[in-house]
Order: C-alpha cells, then structure tokens, then sequence
C-alpha cells in the first residue's frame, strides 16, 4: 500500500482530448471543469496482467486500443453534456475527472489519486486547487476483479462508487464496501438465470470452466453449489489460467478433459479478456458440435467474435444486460470523430516530462480511429449513461433544485451517498434505482449468436426477470449447431428413466444410473427417484408404477345380482321346508308320517330352516354377529338333522335287524327316550367344541390383504381354524354314521328302506363342501363367498329331497299308499322273502 500511495502522489495521468477539456490539468486525467466533478473509470486498452508479486505497472499505451472502453468513456461525456444542456441541475454544471483504467494497478493508482485529492482539500495542503474539481463520485471500473480495491479505497472515506460492469455478488456486502453501486445486476441474477436456462433445456451433464480471476471463480464457485438442487452434475470443472507460455499446455488439457467427458454442454463464467485466449485452443482441437452457454461479459462481445474458427465451435446462447436504446449517442460519437480530423483549430499537447511513470493517453487518436458502435456497446453504454444520471440526481436532491434553481455550496461525497441511497427516476422506458446492497432491479435478455458463413450477429431469444425468477425462451430463436434441424441437443449422463422405474446410481454423479422397474405393489415418489416405495396396505400398484390405487373392495353385496338369485333360491328352500311342516303336521298320525320319525320329522325340518336361514350371514360387510353365527348357526343346526337321520336309520336297523337278537336292550333304550336322549346328545356334543372356539379366538370382521395384491377380500377371521376344523370333522364323522346305517338297511321294506335316498343327499352334501374349499383355497373373490351359500343351500336342498320329498310326494299325490294295510302288506312281503 506504501507503494501505491507514493505512486499515487508522484505519478500523474495526462490525457489529451477535444472540445471543453482541461489543457492545464497537472496531469489528473481528462478533465472537464464544472461546479462538480465525477471521476470515470475506464479500459482505454488492452494490457496483459504482470505476472510477478509486485503490484507493477503496465504502461497502458503500450496495449492495443480497446474500442469497448472508449465508447464507454464517450457515453460518460454524452451523459454529462446532456445534463448540463438540461433542467435537472438549474444553474450548475458538472465536469468530470476520466481515467485510464486498463488494468487492476491503473484502476487503484486512479482511486488513489481521487482520494489523494480530498485529502489534500481536508488537511488544507493544497490551497491553489479548487475544491469544486475534486470528484464527489466514481463511475467504474469496469470489472469486478478492478472494482476490488477500488470499492474498499473509496468506501473507507464513502465517497460514492457506481460501477457499470462489476457484476460480483461479493460487491454487495455493504460492511466491506459500504459506497459500491452498480447499473448492472449481480452475478446472482446472472447465475440464476443461466441455471434456468439448463434447466428449461433438461441439460444435466455439463462441464463449467471459468477464468482465474475473482470473476470467474466467485462465478463458477456459485454456480456449482446450486445446480445440484435443480439434478444437474458438473462432469467436469476448469479455471482458465492467464495466457502464458507455461499455462499452454494446461488451457490443452482443460479441452481434452471436456472431449473426455463427452458433454455436449458447457458453461464458460470467464471475463472475455481471459476466454480470448483459451478460445483458439478449442478451435485447435476441432471441438465442434457444442452448446456454449456465456456471461454477459463475452457472449456479446466481438473481442470474442472476432477470433479466426469461432463459428466452428457450435452454438452459443448467453445472458446480456437488457439492451435500451441511446437517442443522440450516435451522433454524438460521430462528431467526436469529425472533431478529431479536423487539427486546424486544436493544439498538441504533450506528457509533462515528470510525469512520465503515469498512463498518458491521446483521446483525440482514439477518437480518429472511428470504433464502430455495436449493440453490446450499446447496452453497456447506456449503465454508464444511467450511473452518470443517479450521480445527477443525487446532487439534485442535495442541492435542493426542486425550486427552479439549486443552491449554493458544497456538497461532500458522504453527503451525496445518503440521498444517492434513495435515488428513483426513469429513463428510456427504464426505472433506475438501487436496494438496499446497491444493486439494480434489472434482468436480462437471453441471446443466441447467428452465423450467416463468417458474418456474426446476435439476436435476443428471451428474457430473465429476477424477482420473481421467470425465464422466458424462444426455442424457435436458436439456431443449432446442426443446421435445418429444429430439434433442441441433448446433454445428459443417462437417457430419463420410463416411468415407474427407479434410478440405480452407477457412480458418484447422480445424472449417471441405470433404471430399474419398481415391482408390484410399489410405486416410484418422484421426491426419491432412487428407491421404490411400498404401497399402503389398502392400496395397490402394478410393475413400474409412479402411484398406488385403491384395492377393489370384494364381498357378497346384498345387491349383487348373483346375491339376488342365491336369495331367491333361499326362499324356495324355506318355502319347502315350511311347506312341508305343514303336510306332516297335519298329516302326523298317517303311517308315512310315523315312519318318518313323526315329532321328530319337524325337528329335522326346524334345522333345515335354521341351517338354510345361516346363510344370510354371509351377506353384505362382515358384522361380529354375522362373523360369530355364521359357522356355528350352520354346523349345530345341521348336526340336529343329522342325529335325527342317524337315530332313525338306527331304529329301523335293529326293528328289522336286530330286534330278535337284542330285544330286551332295543325295548329298554325305546322305552326310556333313548331315541330322544341320543339326538339330544349327539346335537349337544358340538356345542362345546363351538363355544371353546368362540372363546378362545372368535371370529371378526377381517381384511384379507394378501390373497389379491389389487383387492381387499372383506370376510370372517378364523374360517379355517383348529376349533372349526374340529367341527367339520364332528359333521363328517356324523355323516359317515347316517350313511353306514342308512347303508345298512338297503335290503328293508320299501317304505322304510331310505339308503338310496339318504346316500345320495349326502354323497350331494359331502361333494358340495369339497367343492367349496377347493375353490376357496384358489379364490376369494365374491363368487367364492355364493359358492359358500349356494354349498349351504344345496346341502339343505339335498337334506330336504333325499328324506322328506319321497314322502310328501306319497302324502300328497299317493294317498292310498299311506295306510296301514300297505305299510302291513309291505311289512309281511319282506318277512316272507328273508323266511
């Protein structure tokens, strides 16, 4: 710092220029004298950093013109002469202090110089120079990298500092430089809208290289922490080094390593200074077919445009500062340059010989040399042209001209920076003012670079708005680098996965996977593409599926059409077996009648009813009652019917059989209600069996979630557990005993002889059931429930047509069989034939 303030006191700059400019300046710069002075930073020239530690000084001459600053330096004076030709300052005019700012040395060394001068104002030092010189303000630098040192110089004495193109967030920070403004919006916009571009063209595999300076590398640094957040990956990342005969080979390398990683394409944050030099290294190894997507610093500009080959590289879609028209610019720099041919009425000038270690350069030779003025220059022309305007209206407000005429006085740089704060105006349909860190409310215009053979020109594809963020793009607009086709390029690690098929990472970037299909009952949450999800038990999915479905609900509803006709049939069954009630109620004391089992026929007819009236319970949703009576209700009512069965064929047996053999037995067990007393205990031995069950683990309504994966099977737990399974052997053995004696007396009287009859009911009752829960142990589906009914109801069906049909056909269509003398005449035929 020493250094740079004894050069900052011994060095000065001596420019020549036309017009009202200051001959007898000391050497400060290009001077216009004024009630108030700005001072302008500005790149009149090329120069190559130095490379060494020392912070040297390159003299600025010694670099090629750069046309881009001079139309800069131009759109400061037209800013200036036009608002001494206008009202905003009644009375007062400005004059302007302007620098060469060609590298980061010159740009500290002029804000040195500024502050040289107010601190010679303050301590009285320099009593000969007029206070109203000294500048109240800084336009520029022109890059973030420059503005640095620049911003915390002139900050620690807030004198006021707008730059035009210093676009680094870090700028903002207000504790380290609390006087910083700028007219061009910050590299947060600027990173926010290039990520949207990747984003509204699905690029996710790029590779992102930026320049070695702050710019760059701030750049890059922002950018690589938040596109993870939108899925895309950097492939690969390089930082442009400054142009050396060392650094060749390294810009080489960078190439290869893009080439390597086959992306198709690459963000380039680079100031366009450092980029012109990489450029030619692309173009060396013949990249071609690339989505180059640019800063607003190179990708209008024509120092880039201008390189040999650069049409070959591909296509090139940039961020620009929102362009606005200058009326009169124009033809202001055209007078310039008339001026600047016409030497009859100007002098020469030349460096003051002590001031040979400062930059000294002739505005007028610039001037001749006629830039022509392209869009860009425009554009950032016109953030020069809006800083030189807040500056005016900020001494508008300090000044008080709001009356028609402004007062006297003066006005320090930490004066003007509080009404500068709160600067608000328009200008070319453009709002100008500054938040609370400094920044403009400005977006950007999305460009695209056309080719017509080696002929280069840009045209606006779209926009970005910051707040809120909105992009907005054209596609139509870009010209791809594969000609007549409209078809946007891909750049991406692995194609997107099908729907329903999750991603499997196949390294460290999660833009490189392969892709799995979620199975069955799974779905893929587009919040965690990389692992399937189970659905929730009520729900289901098939294979690659990106959301579950509602389970089909199944069960025997009441108005199913299949439950209509099992209903129907169940009122045809009642009406049999309460028909039939009736006929041998009224018919009880006939022979047909009595050899049926007399009382005991309407016991048997009663459990028909209750087993046949058992199947309503498998209707509509499961209740607990329904759960608890269905089984039970069903396997006592038809073990009654059974035993009753059982007795009676047992009765016959030993009448006809073994009456002889065991009289004094059979006549004692008849005469003490043994037939009673053996059905009453046969039917009441599953009763316990049925009421442990019914304790230990009744039966519920329950959700069958895994015999469907797409339906929920509503039924009664327990169906097929060890207690029921007990029970439906207690049936099956009481049914072998009906069969074996009903078997047993095949060879009796026909009026007694029922074994045809009884076998078949229960070879009908035995084959129903087995088809049952052959089904049931393959389906659960509505169908499987009627088949339950329709097993109960065949059962009682076949019960009731095996015993009890036979003998009401006798009762009602054969009455002259039901007598006595046929029941005798039948009796003597089959002890005639066994004699």
């Amino acid at each position: 710092m020493e250094l740079f303030a004894f050069l900052s006191f011994s060095c000065l700059m001596l420019h020549i220029a036309d017009g009202d400019l200051d001959y007898t300046s000391l050497g400060r710069g290009m001077r216009l004298r004024g009630d108030f002075s700005i001072a302008g930073f500005f790149p009149l020239h090329y120069t190559t950093e130095p490379s060494g530690r020392l912070p040297d000084l390159v003299p600025c001459d010694d670099g090629k013109p750069n046309e881009h600053g001079f139309h800069l330096l131009q759109a400061m004076r037209f800013a200036v002469e036009e608002i001494n030709n206008s009202s905003l300052l009644p009375g007062v005019k400005l004059g302007y202090q302007l620098y060469d700012s060609c590298s980061v040395s010159a740009g500290i060394l002029a804000s040195l110089d500024v502050l040289d001068q107010w601190s010679s104002s303050i301590s009285g030092k320099d009593r000969n120079y007029n206070s109203s010189q000294r500048p109240v303000a800084v336009i520029g630098p022109d890059s973030s990298t420059k503005s640095f040192t620049p911003a915390s110089l002139l900050g620690a004495y807030l004198i006021p500092q707008i730059s035009y193109e210093a676009s680094n967030d870090m700028l903002s920070n207000k504790f380290l430089y609390p006087s910083f403004f700028r007219t061009i919006p910050s590299d947060k916009n600027q990173v926010a809208a290039m990520i949207q571009l990747l984003v509204r063209f699905n690029w996710t595999w790029i590779a992102l290289i930026g320049s070695d300076n702050t710019y760059g590398l701030e750049g890059m640094q922002s950018l690589s922490l938040q596109v993870p957040d939108h899925g895309i990956c950097i492939a690969y990342q390089g930082v442009i080094p400054t142009y050396r005969d060392d650094t060749v080979q390294v810009m080489r390398n960078i190439v290869e390593s893009i080439l390597r990683t086959k992306v198709n394409t690459i963000v380039v944050f680079s100031s366009k200074s450092k980029l012109s030099r990489f450029f030619p290294f692309v173009i060396e190894q013949k990249v071609t077919e690339k989505v180059w997507i640019g800063t607003e610093d190179w990708s209008s500009s024509s120092l880039i445009s201008e390189i040999p080959g650069i049409h070959t590289i591909g296509t090139v879609i940039g961020v620009s500062v929102k362009y606005t028209d200058m009326p009169g610019f124009v033809e202001f720099e055209q007078k310039a340059f008339e001026a600047s041919v016409q030497r009859s009425d100007r002098r020469n000038v030349t460096t003051i010989p002590t001031n040979a270690c400062l930059q000294s350069t002739d505005l007028r030779s610039l001037a001749r040399m006629n830039f022509p003025l392209e869009k860009y220059d425009i554009t950032s022309s016109f953030n020069v042209y809006k800083a030189v305007y807040a500056v005016a209206y900020a001494l508008h407000q300090a000044l008080q001209c709001d009356s028609g005429a402004c007062r006297g006085g003066r006005v320090y740089p930490w004066e003007l920076l509080s009404w500068l704060k709160q600067v608000q105006f328009s200008t070319g349909n453009t709002s100008v003012y500054f938040d609370e860190n400094g920044n403009p409310p400005t977006g950007y215009d999305i460009i695209c670079w056309i080719w017509r053979g080696r002929e280069w020109s840009l045209r606006e594809a779209g926009s970005f708005s910051p707040d809120p963020i909105t992009l907005t793009v054209n596609a139509d607009q870009i010209e791809w680098y594969h000609t007549g086709d409209s078809e946007v390029p891909q750049s991406i690690c692995s194609p997107p996965c099908q729907p329903g098929h999750r991603k499997l990472l196949t390294g460290q970037h999660g833009c490189c996977f392969d892709c799995l299909a979620c199975p069955a009952a799974t779905f893929l949450n587009k919040s965690d593409p990389t692992k399937c999800q189970e659905c929730p038990p009520e729900q289901w999915a098939p294979e690659s599926s990106e959301q579950c479905l509602n389970r089909t609900i199944l069960l025997l509803d009441w108005g199913n059409p299949l439950s209509i006709a099992l209903l129907l049939f169940l009122a045809c069954c009642l009406l049999m077996t309460s028909s039939s009630a009736i006929i041998l109620l009224l018919s009880l004391n006939t022979p047909v009648a009595k050899s049926a089992g007399g009382r005991t026929c309407l016991l048997m007819l009663a459990a028909l009813t209750v087993a046949a009236m058992s199947s309503l319970c498998h209707f509509g949703k499961p209740s607990p009652l329904a759960c608890i009576l269905r089984q039970p209700l069903f396997m006592f009512s038809f073990t009654v019917f059974l035993a009753c069965i059982t007795v009676r064929s047992l009765q016959v047996v030993c009448i006809f059989k073994f009456a002889s053999r065991l009289p004094p037995a059979y006549d004692k067990w008849a005469k003490k209600h043994g037939p009673e007393l053996t059905i009453l205990i046969v039917s009441a031995t599953i009763l316990p069996i049925s009421a442990l069950r019914m304790a230990l683990n009744p039966p519920q309504p329950s959700q069958d979630l895994d015999f469907y994966r797409d339906s929920i099977v509503l039924e009664c737990s327990n169906t097929l557990s060890p207690g029921s399974v007990l029970e439906l052997c207690y049936l099956a053995l009481l049914s072998i005993l009906c069969f074996s004696f009903s078997y047993m007396g095949k060879d009796l009287p026909a009026n007694y002889n029922e074994a045809k009859c009884v076998t078949f009911s229960l070879m009908v009752f035995m084959i129903s059931w087995i088809s049952f829960f052959t089904l049931y142990f393959n389906s659960r589906g509505p169908f499987t429930m009627a088949a339950y009914v329709c097993a109960v109801l065949v059962s009682v069906l076949a019960s009731f047509g095996g015993y009890f049909l036979p003998k009401i056909y006798i009762i009602v269509l054969k009455p002259h069989m039901n007598t006595t003398a046929h029941f005798q005449n039948c009796i003597q035929m089959y002890t005639m034939s066994k004699q």
